[in-house]
């Protein structure tokens, strides 16, 4: 948990220190209480003493309450609002580290685990911070002062707290031994209850069309049950904890009375009134001993938790990027060309590859697609362009340079990506359409959506351009959100357009005009298109055909006809032979 401690910027160790001080001021005033109590007692007990002392001492004694309270209040200010901004800091970097990752750090987390760490683990953390402030670093002061307070007092009531301080300690001990394990199990169920919830709330129609309701009920009830009980233990084990610490309270209480009425007893008179008066004393600060140690089982209950979670957020934090970006801004000479030269890519782990010595070559405005059975790398290929991989042999260039080179910002500029999964937004069109660094006006807008076919629904739509999208896109259907996904690729004005099985969800007509006008388009993208209908394709510039990640031909449509048989066969399963002459 330290190494989060840099993250803390100067202005909140200088608040940090502010709260100590005023920790110690209200350490300070509470055991000055007792003293005043002690002078109080004598003055009530002493004949001839007026009343103007006695309340004297009653002021002191209510100066010093009201002060330990603002103290209090103070620290507890700091403490929340050195907690929040640490915790506010914290949730960006991790948002801003996992925007970083490639793919293949992503999946070595899991969704679900990148969200608990973000949200439930990060509370764990602010909570130990904002309660560490006010007992973690006030218990040992506490404890210390009120100890060499009473240490002079009697050896007998010194005695008896030591006792009640050992087992109190030898109960925290034994309960913490049962209960700790427990604690770090927590993060890790969550992070399974969250998998399971998400999977079932995102699959919600194919659960129900399925009647696999109770199927699902089952797989969430095992991993609630796994919490439920877990959380049961550690309740039941913490909940000894209060008896336990009261019954010392009280034994410890009941111990110096009776040791101090036994020592009264044996006293000279002349010694029995400063001896009542040093039990009262001393009674104040055993109790106060006592609390010190009792704040330490709440360190107990949120440090092995915080520790659990702070070890999940540098592991995060900590991730190397497998990707770096180099320093070239983007500005070639040439622009729309790129080269694959002996590409090869196996995933982080794996030992077969994916794509073996992959090489073509398109210039600008040229229409490459790629086709393939399932599982022959099609999208793996793709996705090396804008480098949410990278190859693991070989090299990609973009107008000539590697694209390792390229700053992030530059490379990204110059790709329009539509994935095979349509992904929106909650928002508006426009706001879906224009997302990042796009930046049309209405007439460009409306442009790209009547390039992308997306025109005609989207007029139709309430408020045009303004109407809303939800989350996901869920209010439109597939093939709507698809056209708005091409449309925001359009609308980056990009140098390569990337579809990654993009026309998939489209009906023939739509897939046909679509192609149609990005074809007429004025400075036409060189487009990479990956697709499974023949029909989408035939018509490109050069066909890549790849067959468990072997480039098995490359050519035109007429060409592979003649000399690819693996295309030949694909293109047969679709059209008969006389619809392909």
């Amino acid at each position: 948990m330290l190494k989060l401690f840099k993250y803390l910027k100067l202005n909140e160790w200088l608040m940090i220190i502010v709260s100590i001080g005023f920790i110690i001021l209200h350490v300070w005033l509470d055991l000055l209480l007792p003293d005043f109590m002690s002078k109080m007692t004598t003055l009530v007990q002493t004949e001839g003493s007026s009343i103007t002392k006695i309340l004297e001492q009653g002021g002191y004694m209510l100066a010093c309450a009201f002060g330990s309270i603002c103290a209090s209040i103070i620290v507890g200010f700091f403490a929340a609002r050195i907690a929040s901004l640490f915790a506010l800091r914290l949730r960006q970097l991790i948002f801003l580290k996992v925007e970083s990752f490639s793919l293949s750090e992503i999946k070595q987390f899991s969704t679900a685990s990148l969200v608990t760490r973000s949200t439930n683990d990060v509370m764990q953390i602010q909570n130990t911070i904002s309660m560490g402030l006010q007992v973690i670093i006030k218990a040992p002061i506490l404890a210390t002062w009120a100890i060499v307070k009473i240490v002079n007092k009697s050896w007998q009531w010194s005695m008896a707290t030591a006792v009640a301080v050992v087992v109190m300690l030898l109960v925290i001990g034994f309960l913490m031994f049962l209960v700790v394990p427990k604690f770090q199990k927590i993060q890790n169920l969550t992070d399974s209850l969250n998998r399971i919830t998400r999977e079932n709330l995102i699959g919600l129609r194919v659960v129900r069309a399925y009647n696999a309701e109770k199927f699902s009920e089952q797989k969430f009830d095992v991993a609630n049950e796994k919490m439920y009980k877990n959380n049961l233990f550690i309740f039941r084990a913490m909940s000894i904890m209060g008896p336990m610490m009261t019954l010392i309270m009280s034994g410890l209480s009941l111990s110096i009375y009776w040791i101090g009425a036994a020592l009264i007893q044996s006293a000279d008179i002349i010694d029995k009134l400063p001896l009542f008066s040093d039990m009262v004393v001393f009674m104040s600060y055993s109790v106060q001993v006592v609390m010190a140690f009792m704040m330490l089982t709440i360190i107990f209950m949120l440090v092995p938790r915080a520790t659990v979670s702070a070890r999940r957020i540098n592991e995060v934090l900590m991730k190397p990027c497998s990707i770096k970006y180099g320093d070239f801004d983007g500005n070639t000479q040439t622009r729309g060309s790129i080269q694959f030269k002996n590409v090869s890519f196996k995933y982080p782990d794996a030992k077969e590859y994916v794509l073996k010595d992959i090489s073509f070559s398109a210039k600008k405005g040229e229409m490459i697609a790629f086709i393939g059975s399932t599982g022959s790398g099609k999208s793996t290929l793709i996705n090396l362009v804008p480098r949410f991989y990278d190859a693991t042999d070989g090299e990609i260039l973009i107008d000539g340079i590697n694209i390792k080179e390229y700053k992030k910002e530059a490379l990204s500029k110059k790709i329009g990506y539509v994935p095979q999964k349509a992904v929106l937004f909650s928002g508006t069109v426009q706001s879906n359409v224009n997302f990042g660094d796009n930046d049309l006006n209405t007439n460009e807008l409306n442009g790209v959506l009547d390039i992308a076919q997306a025109s005609e629904f989207v007029n139709k739509m309430e408020n045009k351009l303004n109407s809303q999208i939800v989350q996901a896109g869920k209010n439109i259907s597939g093939g709507q959100k698809q056209r708005v996904a091409i449309a925001r690729a359009l609308a980056r004005k990009p140098e390569f357009l990337i579809f990654d099985d993009s026309f998939s969800a489209l009906d023939y007509k739509t897939d046909k005009n679509l192609r149609s006008r990005l074809q007429a388009m004025e400075n036409k993208p060189t487009t990479l298109v990956v697709a499974q209908r023949i029909g989408t394709i035939k018509d490109a510039d050069k066909i890549i055909v790849l067959e468990d990640g072997k480039l098995v031909g490359q050519g035109t449509h007429q060409q592979l006809m003649k000399n690819c048989k693996v295309y030949k066969e694909i293109a047969l399963s679709q059209f008969s032979k006389e619809e392909l002459e």
